[in-house]
């Protein structure tokens, strides 16, 4: 991320997108996703499991240009500490791979777009050697216009689309509208583009639609992404012990909280109680499906999931959560001013947030200090985590392209590709000295130019293997990729881990009352009976049914999980 952007937002489709695309720290989602894409139509569902899965797999050939200083352990992203020393960068590819045509490119764009002609478009395009146009699209509002584009006979050359905006008739759309890249990438063809064959196999099997490859990914690290963040300085101070189970938690917050001092806890910690009992990861289709002593058990059946939920209960009963979070104001939604101030100490965020709070607030608070709890399990042993999906944000190419514009997007795909660390990544994510940022002590700094330009728009057509770097404050890098190597040890692959599942179209709205009901209850006004007779007309209703349907992709597909 760039030393002086702007902080992520809460849990949310935005920054979601922040800790993937725009950020050093290509990091998992760990939030609600609405949705995920397959392998056949709407209708019917699909998976992009099965047998001739990796017939058209692209080889996997690790990039030896750059050696991380942490390397990648127990799904974490690679780790980079050390001072980048921008005289020294490498350069991934040699040779430019485009070949001078012009490619245009639909993508979500959060904030004001730039012009065209600006240096950091200029630069990229002159890098790579194709001219791009890019057609920004409100990120707000982006599956009104994707699903206008994706239904009309005029579709750009290439078009991002995020995992939250495939619902409906988007999966049915790609597998129509955009051109299968198995003659370009599959097998060795790949190492024609060397950056885009150093990504991850797990990243490639979620492109996978139709039993063909579609798209290009940005990969994640499958550790969950959202920490149980907390003021380590104000800990320090008062003497405050980590937790390290729910009972010690509840404690705690009892400790800290003083109402009448504007002093609470935490935020809402639905999201780490759903860590801390084990519960099956539901931020992606399949919701929190999971063969469990031979039986596919989804995440609402289980007491774990019921026992989550009245902890957090207790937690706003008790009056341990900030008055905010209950009504839904702006502490909820935007915890960085508040969290500053000391109202409260502790709240659960996507991982991103421990670099943008930190570099929010080095100016104005040098003593501030935010920090990751690890997940504890609830009872005081070792957690059991889920793993998250290993890429979130994928770009296709028109089915109308022709070879030529097919190959000059995958020119541009293979540089924003690049490995931190070379000339490719540093334009790519920041942009053009002098103007969209200056170096000072030797750590980039993103001016005002580049942080309006040099945003969602490269970074999303492809991205390296995940990554975290924080030039300005190496320490946090550090404690980020270890904090994602301890969870790790203790984060398990479900049994659709991997796939791209369409659920059939007769079960899309199935499950779409449960969060609200789960707010409901963790803020008393619903009680768990509720939850429980919320799942029996679940099944009766087709979760059952839907049940049968994905044991029978486990049957046809098995299951990628080890």
């Amino acid at each position: 991320m760039t030393p002086n952007a702007s902080a992520a937002s809460a849990p949310s489709r935005r920054s979601f997108l922040a800790s993937t695309a725009v950020v050093a720290a290509a990091v998992a989602g760990g939030v609600p996703l609405l949705s995920a894409c397959g392998a056949s139509d709407s209708g019917s569902g699909g998976s992009s499991g099965g047998k001739g899965v990796k017939k058209v797999l692209p080889s996997y050939v690790a990039s030896n240009v750059v050696t991380p200083d942490i390397p990648a352990k127990n799904g974490s992203a690679l780790g980079f500490t050390a001072k980048l020393d921008l005289a020294t960068l490498k350069t991934s590819v040699p040779k430019k791979l485009g070949k001078g045509g012009k490619v245009t490119i639909m993508s979500p764009f959060w904030g004001s777009p730039p012009k065209g002609d600006n240096a950091y478009y200029k630069a990229m395009n002159a890098l790579i050697g194709v001219d791009v146009a890019w057609q920004n699209q409100d990120g707000n509002t982006y599956d009104q216009k994707l699903g206008a584009v994706l239904a009309s006979s005029d579709i750009p050359d290439v078009v991002v689309i995020p995992g939250w905006n495939m619902g409906g008739k988007i999966p049915s759309a790609i597998i129509s509208k955009f051109a299968d890249l198995g003659p370009y990438l599959s097998g060795d063809k790949v190492k024609e583009y060397p950056n885009l064959a150093a990504i991850p196999t797990d990243a490639w099997q979620r492109c996978i639609f139709g039993g063909k490859l579609l798209g290009l990914p940005q990969p994640s690290p499958y550790v969950t992404g959202i920490v149980p963040l907390y003021r380590k300085d104000i800990f320090d101070k008062e003497g405050y012990q980590v937790p390290t189970s729910a009972d010690e938690f509840m404690a705690l917050a009892k400790e800290i909280t003083n109402a009448k001092a504007k002093r609470w806890a935490c935020l809402d910690m639905k999201w780490t109680a759903f860590q801390s009992f084990g519960v099956l990861s539901g931020s992606e289709k399949p919701l929190g499906w999971n063969l469990v002593d031979g039986k596919l058990i989804n995440r609402i059946e289980t007491q774990e999931y019921l026992e989550a939920l009245e902890w957090t209960r207790k937690l706003f009963a008790a009056g341990y959560v900030h008055p905010d979070a209950k009504l839904g104001k702006s502490a909820a939604t935007d915890p960085g001013p508040k969290f500053a101030a000391g109202e409260f100490l502790i709240y659960a965020n996507n991982i991103s947030q421990w670099w943008s709070r930190t570099a929010e607030q080095a100016t104005q608070n040098p003593a501030y200090k935010i920090w990751g709890m690890d997940i504890f399990g609830h009872d005081g042993g070792a957690p059991k985590l889920w793993a998250e999906q290993p890429a979130g944000i994928f770009s296709f190419i028109s089915k109308k392209a022709s070879e030529s514009v097919i190959r000059d997007a995958l020119a541009v795909a293979d540089a924003t590709a690049a490995p931190y660390g070379t000339k490719e990544y540093m334009l790519t994510n920041y942009g053009v000295e002098g103007a969209d940022y200056t170096v000072k002590d030797g750590v980039p700094v993103k001016t005002d130019q580049g942080n309006n330009e040099v945003i969602n728009a490269y970074v999303m057509v492809a991205s390296p293997a995940a990554t975290i770097a924080h030039p300005d404050f190496p320490e946090v890098a550090k404690a980020q990729v270890e904090w994602q190597q301890r969870m790790g040890a203790f984060t398990k692959k479900s049994s659709f881990y991997g796939q791209m599942i369409t659920e059939p179209s007769r079960y899309t709205n199935l499950g779409n009352d449960f969060e609200q009901l789960e707010d409901d209850i963790t803020r008393g006004r619903k009680k768990i009976s509720d939850m429980q007779q919320a799942v029996s007309d679940w099944k009766s209703k087709g979760g059952d049914k839907l049940r049968d349907w994905y044991q029978k992709l486990l049957d046809d597909n098995g299951t990628v999980a080890s």
